[in-house]
Parts: C-alpha cells; structure tokens; sequence
C-alpha cells in the first residue's frame, strides 16, 4: 500500500508512514491524552486512515472518492507512548458500500490495543 497524496491533513499532523502492510504512526508528545498513554483519537485517526487506504487499493484505477459511513472502535487496551500500527482488512466491497476490519498494535501484535470496524461509502465518479 502507497500512501496518496490525497490524504487529510491530519494524516500529515499524525506523521504516518507505511511499513509493510501497516501503516505506522510515529510516537509524538502531542498524541498524549491521559498522562502516560495515546490519546483515543489518534488511534482512531490512525485506524480511519488504513481502512480508507485499503477501500482505494481495492479501487485501483477507479476514480472513487471513499467516505465514512460509520466507525466503530473497540479499545482494548492503553496505549502505550511508543509507535503504533495498524492494518486493514477488506472483508467485502461492493458497488457503493465497502467493509473493513482494522487492527492496531504496538510491541506485540498479537496484542492489540484497539479494533475498528467500517462501513465506508464508495461514491463512483462519472464521466462529465
């Protein structure tokens, strides 16, 4: 997965990077909520962000714009002040809804910190 140029801003302000199939998010000071742990809404940026990505990879060559229907995050665990990832996994696209699971971790991915589940709007562009 390639990051687009498209991306929000706020993928800019969260400093992610691919690595692999994941995409990572940078440990910052200014991703702190709580004393000593992330802050809920840049995990959930962070794993908006991947399952958007991968509804466009699935689109490739497309011209699509993907918008969020509904997000739903499960936070399992604190998040830790170090990097985070996350992946997403398509679990159905079709015509105009798409399906995506995503996980995010940080040391140990057999122990995530939170889970995301997205329906996301694939408006089709036509031909003017």
């Amino acid at each position: 997965m390639t990051l687009p140029d498209q991306l929000p801003p706020y993928a800019a302000m969260l400093g992610l990077r691919q690595q692999g199939g994941a995409l990572v998010m940078p440990y910052d000071v200014s991703l702190i909520g709580s004393p000593g742990r992330l802050h809920g809404g840049s995990v959930a940026g962070l794993m908006e962000i991947a399952g958007n990505l991968a509804v466009r990879a699935a689109l490739a060559g497309v011209s699509a714009q993907v918008k969020p229907i509904n997000v739903t995050v499960d936070y399992l665990r604190e998040g830790a002040l170090e990097d985070t990832f996350a992946e997403a996994f398509l679990m159905r696209i079709g015509r105009r809804v798409a399906n995506v699971r995503v996980e995010a971790w940080q040391s140990d991915r057999n122990r995530p910190i939170a889970a995301a589940r997205m329906n996301l709007l694939i408006v089709r562009q036509t031909a003017a």
